[in-house]
C-alpha cells in the first residue's frame, strides 16, 4: 500500500474513533454536574443537571460506547455505554428515597471501580478520570444515605476534577490530532 493509501487509511481510522466525542460528554456532564452539586451557584442544585444529563451525559455517551464497540474497542465502549445508562438512569429518577438513590451511586461506583481497574495500564488520564468518577459516586453515596450536605458538595467538587481531566483529554486528543503533533500533552 502506498504512503497514501496508509494516510487516507489512517484518516479514516481515526475518523471513526468516538472515544473524543465520549470523553467530552462524560467530561461536560461531570462538570456541570459536579459543580451544580457545590452550590457555588445560587439557587441551583444537582437536579437541574438533568437535562444536561440525558442528553450529553446519557444520549451522546450510549452512542459513543456503540460506535466503540462496533469498532471494536471493548473497554471505551463498555465505558462509555454503561456510564451512558448511567446518567439516563439518574436524569430520570426525580423523585426517589435517599436511599435509594444512596444505593444507586454505590452500584455504578462498582462500574467506575471496574474501569479504573481496567484502565489502570492506560495511564494517568484514564486513571484519574475513573478513579476520580469512582471517589466521587461513593462520596455521593455515602451523602445520600446520611443526608451529609457537606460531603455531597466535596463529592461534586471530585466529580467536576473528574470531569475536568476527561474534558482535557479529550480536547488534547482532538488538538493533537488536529494539528498533527504534540500540542497539548497527554501524558
Amino acid at each position: 500500500m502506498s504512503n497514501e493509501a496508509t494516510g487516507a487509511q489512517n484518516a479514516r481510522s481515526s475518523g471513526a474513533d468516538a472515544g473524543s466525542l465520549g470523553y467530552l460528554a462524560l467530561g461536560l456532564t461531570l462538570l456541570a454536574y459536579g459543580l451544580l452539586a457545590t452550590g457555588i451557584f445560587s439557587g441551583t442544585g444537582v437536579k437541574d443537571a438533568a437535562g444536561l444529563a440525558h442528553l450529553i451525559g446519557g444520549v451522546t455517551l450510549f452512542l459513543a460506547g456503540l460506535w466503540q464497540l462496533r469498532q471494536g474497542d471493548g473497554f471505551t465502549g463498555t465505558a462509555f455505554t454503561g456510564l451512558g445508562a448511567f446518567w439516563a438512569t439518574w436524569s430520570a429518577a426525580g423523585g426517589a428515597s435517599k436511599n435509594a438513590v444512596g444505593l444507586f451511586l454505590l452500584l455504578w461506583a462498582l462500574l467506575a471501580l471496574t474501569l479504573t481497574a481496567a484502565s489502570w495500564n492506560s495511564g494517568l488520564f484514564s486513571r484519574a478520570v475513573y478513579g476520580l468518577l469512582t471517589l466521587s459516586l461513593v462520596l455521593s453515596a455515602l451523602a445520600a444515605f446520611g443526608s451529609y450536605g457537606g460531603l455531597a458538595k466535596f463529592a461534586g467538587w471530585v466529580a467536576a476534577a473528574s470531569g475536568l481531566v476527561a474534558w482535557y483529554w479529550a480536547t488534547a486528543s482532538l488538538t493533537n490530532s488536529g494539528w498533527g503533533r504534540a500540542v497539548l500533552p497527554v501524558k
